[in-house]
């Protein structure tokens, strides 16, 4: 994968200081991972059911929201640079129509 689709969480905000969250944008799907100390944990979906993408932007930071048509659980993520949260819906609103 490319590294200019990974997005990582600023080590400023909450719970992203020692292991930001990362985003990865790909062709096939959207994956948010949490690292620990102790193994990380992965959340994905599959780009073809990507239903919508909400960006909620602050004064620095913003949050993103993934929801899929299946109806499972949101990717939620938050502390993300203004820039790199819309990048994120970009890519995946143009892999989506490269797909379709």
């Amino acid at each position: 994968m490319s590294t200019e689709n990974i997005f990582t969480a600023s080590r400023l905000t909450s719970g992203n200081f020692l292991f930001p969250v990362r985003i990865e944008v790909s062709r096939e799907r959207v994956s948010r991972i949490k690292t620990s100390l102790i193994g990380s944990n992965e959340e994905s979906i599959a780009l073809s059911k990507v239903a919508s993408v909400s960006i909620q932007t602050g004064l620095l930071w913003a949050e993103i929201r993934i929801d899929s048509t299946g109806g499972s659980n949101p990717i939620r993520s938050h502390g993300h640079r203004k820039a790199d949260a819309h990048a994120i819906r970009d890519l995946i609103e143009r892999f989506q129509q490269e797909n379709s």
